[in-house]
């Protein structure tokens, strides 16, 4: 599969903040999910993709393009137009109806399209004359996205899109990017803090923590492969000298212990006296972030893709 986005060993460094070492690929057919606290770098790496930060190192490729390369002729414009973007706020002027934004955006795209603009708008119900200004944070992010796929897009870069959003337009939203992918030349990169969302629609989920990659893995291996087991104290002890203990991350509670375990059928075969559950996304990057490894093992070793490249 043609790789629509490839970041390679890329850094950015700020006074207070250091992006450090930063690869992975969003290749055609699939929905990546960057995930990791507020102040991760998330943003710093959607920006840089787009070409609104210059990285210190590393490289970016956007549909086989820099999108940091400002020579004449290079294709990068092009190339941009085939990106549909949703940012975390709503970047249409106050005093602009809905009906003005889709005059933006048959000046700015030649492949414009009126009626699948007019279209997402009735189906996110946004009036033609409703005011920018008036519009609440949801309703503003389903008037980005009904922009952002107004043009034909390839590929799709959104940032907190579902955010403000309750649970049925949530829902809406996420049937639309389905309908989206079902182009197989289609991809999407979703940055969410909102994992349950990651959890219907995404292939491949990234996680950012302080400037640096966590894990890089199949949504499949986390939430239908990986497990939380509850434990008591002295289950821990008996499981950190077993052959099973490398990969195990352990977070104490007040009352018990949750063990992240990467292969939870294995583990409930190995352990039936001890409860072993499916994991969301959620749980999965607070163990891999706060726990403890209870084995030799390094951090990472078994459960991140991006360690192994």
């Amino acid at each position: 599969m043609e790789d629509m986005i490839r970041v390679q060993g890329l850094a950015k460094r700020y006074d207070d903040f250091a992006l450090e070492d930063v690869t992975f690929s969003v290749p055609a057919g699939t929905v990546v999910g960057l995930v990791g606290s507020n102040g991760a770098g998330k943003t710093t790496i959607l920006k840089t993709i787009l070409g609104l930060a210059t990285p210190d190192a590393g490289s970016v490729r956007l549909l086989g393009c820099d999108p940091n390369a400002h020579e004449p002729g290079n294709g990068v414009d092009k190339v941009k137009a085939r990106v549909g973007v949703v940012l975390d706020t709503c970047a249409f002027p106050m005093v602009s109806r809905v009906a003005d934004v889709g005059t933006l955006g048959r000046a700015a795209y030649s492949l414009w399209d009126e009626s699948r603009f007019e279209a997402l708008c009735d189906e996110f119900d946004l009036g033609q004359k409703k005011a920018v200004k008036d519009l609440s944070r949801g309703m503003g992010m389903k008037l980005t996205l009904a922009f952002a796929l107004s043009h034909d897009p390839e590929l799709l870069i959104l940032d907190e899109a579902t955010a403000g959003l309750d649970p049925m337009a949530r829902d809406e939203v996420l049937d639309i990017l389905r309908r989206f992918m079902e182009d197989e030349s289609h991809a999407i990169l979703f940055s969410s803090h909102i994992t349950s969302d990651l959890e219907k629609i995404a292939d491949e989920v990234i996680c950012i923590e302080a400037g640096r990659m966590i894990f890089d893995m199949p949504k499949d291996a986390i939430c239908d492969e990986a497990g939380i087991a509850h434990c008591r104290a002295a289950d821990v002890e008996r499981l950190a000298g077993s052959e099973f203990a490398d990969g195990f991350y352990a977070l104490h509670r007040a009352m018990s212990t949750d063990l992240l375990v990467p292969h939870r059928f294995d583990f409930a075969r190995a352990f039936p006296d001890i409860p072993v559950d499916r994991i969301s996304i959620e749980d999965y990057m607070a163990l891999m972030l706060k726990g403890e490894p209870i084995g030799q093992s390094p951090r990472l070793q078994d459960t991140s893709k991006g360690a192994q490249r």
